[in-house]
């Protein structure tokens, strides 16, 4: 009898191994990952909803921040996304015209505001109406924007100061740069005594101060819309995502960044 439990004995250690063995196996399986492109502006706020997103299903979003210029070429030339967050209309357009976003997956999902960003905490306010003279409030520096032909927050910054009759002025004072955060680095550092960047941006620096908000209609209307690559191999799992950006869980972290939350998302 003792020579025949003993490889019972064994087997039963064996079996029990195995099932601690793969178990984890079949866990680390079920776990889905999508790769996001999302503008630079969204890096806190979209960076909690992928965390709450996690936590929450389980499955992972990696979420590579830019400008959404770059971006959208990235996926012109290919790039394996599975999401796109563009911070404007255009580039999202251009890959619908180039059928490389799913149009049925396409909404509206945030707003933004443009704003004039001094170095420090304590700058004084001022108010930027037409033919404000912002060369005098430069006084010979920068003035720190993203890339006005290719970067939504500089197209919208360009397309505000042109409406205002200011641009001409300032034009040969402009440091541009790649992305939104840049320029916003720029002057937290005080490299530029000024710069024009979205509120959700300022707001994410404790070393500078809004000092004016661009009047709405000096600009387009600012709109992140978002849509799944149409090459995208985790559709299922990409949609889940997108629904999960509109969700009341996400809802309260944009906001808590400052992102107005567009009730209806427009679905093209």
């Amino acid at each position: 009898m003792r020579a025949l439990r003993k490889p019972v004995a064994l087997a039963l250690c064996a079996l029990i191994t195995a099932v601690w063995v793969i178990a984890p196996i079949h866990r680390a399986e079920a776990a889905e990952e999508i790769l996001v492109f999302a503008a630079a502006s969204l890096k806190n706020a979209l960076g909690d909803v992928a965390t709450a997103w996690t936590q929450k299903t389980g499955n992972k979003a990696n979420v590579a921040f830019a400008s959404s210029s770059r971006l959208a070429r990235q996926i012109q030339h290919r790039a394996p996304a599975d999401v796109f967050v563009s911070a404007n209309v255009a580039w999202m357009d251009a890959l619908q015209a180039e059928r490389l976003i799913d149009a049925s997956s396409r909404r509206d999902i945030l707003s933004n505001r443009i704003v004039l960003i001094a170095h420090g905490r304590d700058a004084p306010r001022t108010t930027i109406t037409g033919g404000f003279d912002l060369p005098r409030l430069l006084h010979g520096g920068k003035l720190a924007m993203a890339m006005v032909d290719a970067v939504p927050a500089g197209i919208y910054g360009k397309a505000a100061l042109t409406s205002l009759g200011i641009w001409n002025k300032v034009a040969a004072h402009v440091a541009q740069t790649d992305n939104v955060r840049t320029a916003l680095a720029l002057v937290a550092r005080g490299e530029a005594p000024y710069g024009i960047v979205y509120a959700t941006d300022a707001a994410a620096s404790d070393n500078v101060s809004i000092v004016a908000t661009f009047p709405a209609d000096s600009h387009p209307p600012i709109v992140y819309p978002a849509a799944i690559r149409t090459e995208s191999r985790k559709k299922a799992l990409s949609k889940k995502f997108l629904a999960f950006l509109s969700s009341p869980a996400s809802r309260m972290i944009f906001e808590r960044y400052g992102f107005p939350v567009l009730a209806s998302p427009k679905t093209n």
